[in-house]
């Protein structure tokens, strides 16, 4: 079945209703430390929740097969990032709070349908891929360091893919009509969340 395009009559690119603040990756070239930990702590996070998908849904072959080599390329970009850490002579500080992330996953279905919460993992995982894309691609246009602009753009690409994997492995699972009507739900929740927090360069979302 043919994917279904998801980014009719929105307002950004991946379907996004709200592009981020163009503040933010002002803030984020002169928190070089703060925002490459907080980007080495996603990459970790992302890694541990393919994991977590994996063991509760062991069943799913083709739910596994994809997000098996997830896993390990999320854990090389944790790595990469350690590595950009060291190499400019920065601490990888303690990770925070993520409030952008939390809410989220409070708008996921609880209780109820097991395909309803499964969906909305995966549509969780695909927004934070979308929007963690919609910010690798400011880092990549925006830093003045070139290097640093080169090493988000190739971020940027690996996410692109990543919502995508998500998007699709939701349609293996649901009709893709259920799949589209929960997701266009999400980004107009998405939107809000986006509208209501702080712009802060010390931060990926």
């Amino acid at each position: 079945m043919a994917a279904i395009d998801y980014s009719d009559n929105t307002k950004n690119i991946l379907g996004l209703h709200l592009p981020s603040d163009p503040r933010w990756v002002n803030l984020a070239a002169i928190s070089l430390e703060e925002i490459l930990t907080d980007h080495a702590y996603c990459e970790q996070k992302a890694a541990l929740t393919c994991i977590s998908l994996i063991q509760k849904h062991p069943e799913k072959t083709e739910l596994v097969n994809q997000l098996a080599p997830i896993v390990s390329e999320e854990w090389g970009h944790f790595r990469l990032v350690i590595h950009e850490l060291q190499k400019r002579k920065l601490q990888l500080g303690k990770q925070r709070k993520d409030e952008y992330v939390n809410q989220l996953l409070a708008f996921q279905a609880k209780g109820g349908n097991a395909e309803d919460r499964l969906l909305d993992q995966l549509l969780t995982m695909a927004m934070i891929e979308a929007r963690s894309c919609e910010r690798f691609k400011r880092l990549s246009e925006g830093l003045p360091d070139e290097y640093l602009r080169n090493f988000y753009r190739r971020f940027m690409e690996s996410e692109a893919g990543h919502y995508t994997l998500f998007i699709q492995l939701a349609e293996t699972y649901m009709p893709a009509e259920k799949v589209k009507s929960r997701w266009k739900e999400w980004l107009e929740y998405e939107a809000n969340v986006m509208a209501g927090l702080e712009v802060r360069g010390d931060r990926i979302h």
